[in-house]
């Protein structure tokens, strides 16, 4: 039996869906058979950060309304052969799912696929409660700014109010990961530090991704950056793969003091 594992946030625009792409690259070449699902219907890009919008035929909503089957509608990686894509329905609104359906269709992929890894909508309307009430885990996507992380800890409170899990008395596992962290800003006291995040969201550390312009590139081309040898966002997400899936991984060393050009260097060397 697979897991369900829920990528999520407060709000639009903090990385969430490159944080999904890149993590599902990074398990599937870590060994895992993952199956990665846009649920951000009527506004998807998975696809696009996936290099995979120009195979789309049927989308999540065709398979749960049952126009087509479920392995009509899976996309196979063009790279990273463990890795599958059901795409979000471009032409739908999310008033469209309904929970029952949702069920059905992850309970079979839990049964399929290791990791069943969702791209949660930003904001707490019904297809992000649609996205995270059968999650086992969720891993909450902030960046480190102020309106972001009090976007982040009230998804925190409604994950731990309306999932299965919480109504089973139980609690689904959550980590963070701090996207588009700028040392330079953090100690000049114009940036939240790593630790200011953890103070307010009172949640492990799974994962800190620095800022990095070259993610826009590779976001461009479909083309996720993971799969960048000598980039220090992508051995981030390579460590998070890791620790996903319970390995004790050191972080990353992002002190300003070193200077980009030297933390490169002391990965690669």
């Amino acid at each position: 039996m697979g897991t369900i594992i829920t990528v999520t946030s407060g709000k639009g625009g903090v990385g969430k869906s490159t944080t999904t792409a890149n993590l599902a690259v990074g398990l599937a070449n870590l060994g895992q058979k993952v199956v990665a699902i846009d649920f951000d219907i009527g506004l998807r890009n998975l696809d696009m950060i996936l290099g995979l919008e120009n195979r789309i035929v049927y989308d999540v909503v065709d398979v749960m309304e049952e126009r087509c089957n479920l392995s009509q509608a899976l996309i196979n990686d063009k790279k990273a052969k463990n890795l599958y894509f059901l795409p979000a329905s471009q032409t739908k609104d999310k008033d469209v799912l309904e929970r029952d359906k949702v069920e059905k269709l992850l309970l079979s992929l839990k049964e399929e696929f290791d990791i069943v890894l969702l791209d949660s909508p930003a904001g707490i309307e019904s297809g992000f409660e649609h996205s995270i009430f059968l999650a086992d885990r969720a891993l909450i996507v902030s960046t480190p700014d102020v309106s972001s992380v009090r976007d982040a800890d009230r998804v925190i409170g409604i994950i731990d109010a309306k999932s299965e899990k919480a109504k089973q008395g139980l609690e689904v596992q959550k980590h963070v990961i701090i996207n588009r962290l700028k040392p330079d800003m953090v100690e000049s006291g114009n940036m939240l530090s790593v630790e200011d995040v953890l103070s307010i969201l009172a949640l492990p550390l799974i994962g800190v991704v620095p800022d990095d312009e070259e993610i826009i590139g590779s976001t461009n081309v479909g083309e996720p950056i993971i799969n960048k040898e000598k980039s220090l966002s992508a051995e981030a997400y390579r460590r998070i793969s890791k620790r996903v899936l319970g390995e004790d991984v050191e972080f990353l060393d992002l002190t300003p003091k070193k200077g980009l050009f030297a933390s490169i260097k002391g990965i690669f060397r």
